[in-house]
């Protein structure tokens, strides 16, 4: 196994590009609130799926804990962790699920073939939601990962693509809810308070 981080990060354009998204596509997240076809448990499916690609160890633990609340067993929440979820998806789920991933897998590239049976399964409005569901987890894993890679830094491992100056800013700008983030997975850690998850996605809580 290499030292090197590996996890995807951000850069600085790719974070304030994501930011700007976000902020300008408010009303959008309201109306994927209100559809109908989009569940509090199909989100937190989507959701744990793309973060099971991006290896992100807090959305793993958040997700993981909203899954079950949600009404997820602690099974399906760990086959989700796996990329073992066409066992126990829906037949409406299962392309949102399989083009998390993809999307996710090509780095969010995806390919125009699944984008289109993405809209041919759900149609222009829930396909659109089920999108943005997707690119808000997706901006969610790579704060994530870009905070252990600050940590990184501090453990002599600096990531690959990033650089001294971005992280002290990215550090100033969320340290004052990723500390009591790391403090409250930790603590749930010991506690067995959060489903057993794979190994890959449960080893750095404990940190």
């Amino acid at each position: 196994m290499t030292d090197q981080f590996e996890k995807r990060i951000f850069t600085p354009g790719l974070f304030l590009n994501d930011v700007g998204f976000l902020l300008t596509h408010g009303p959008s997240t309201v109306g994927a609130a209100r559809n109908e076809n989009i569940t509090r448990t199909f989100v937190e499916k989507i959701m744990t799926v793309t973060t099971a690609v991006n290896e992100c160890t807090f959305c793993a633990w958040s997700h993981a804990k909203a899954a079950v609340a949600s009404g997820i067993g602690a099974e399906e929440v760990k086959s989700l962790l796996d990329l073992q979820f066409q066992a126990t998806a829906s037949d409406f789920e299962i392309m949102a699920l399989l083009y998390a991933q993809h999307y996710a897998e090509t780095n969010r590239q995806p390919e125009t073939h699944m984008t289109a049976r993405l809209f041919d399964t759900y149609g222009q409005r829930t396909a659109t939601h089920i999108m943005l569901v997707i690119r808000t987890i997706s901006f969610g894993n790579l704060l994530g990962n870009t905070w252990d890679a600050v940590l990184s830094r501090f453990k002599g491992r600096p990531a690959p693509e990033s650089n001294v100056a971005f992280e002290l800013a990215f550090f100033l700008l969320t340290f004052w809810f990723m500390v009591p983030a790391m403090w409250l997975m930790k603590s749930d850690a010991n506690k067995g308070t959060v489903p057993a998850l794979p190994e890959e996605h449960a080893s750095g809580w404990a940190q």
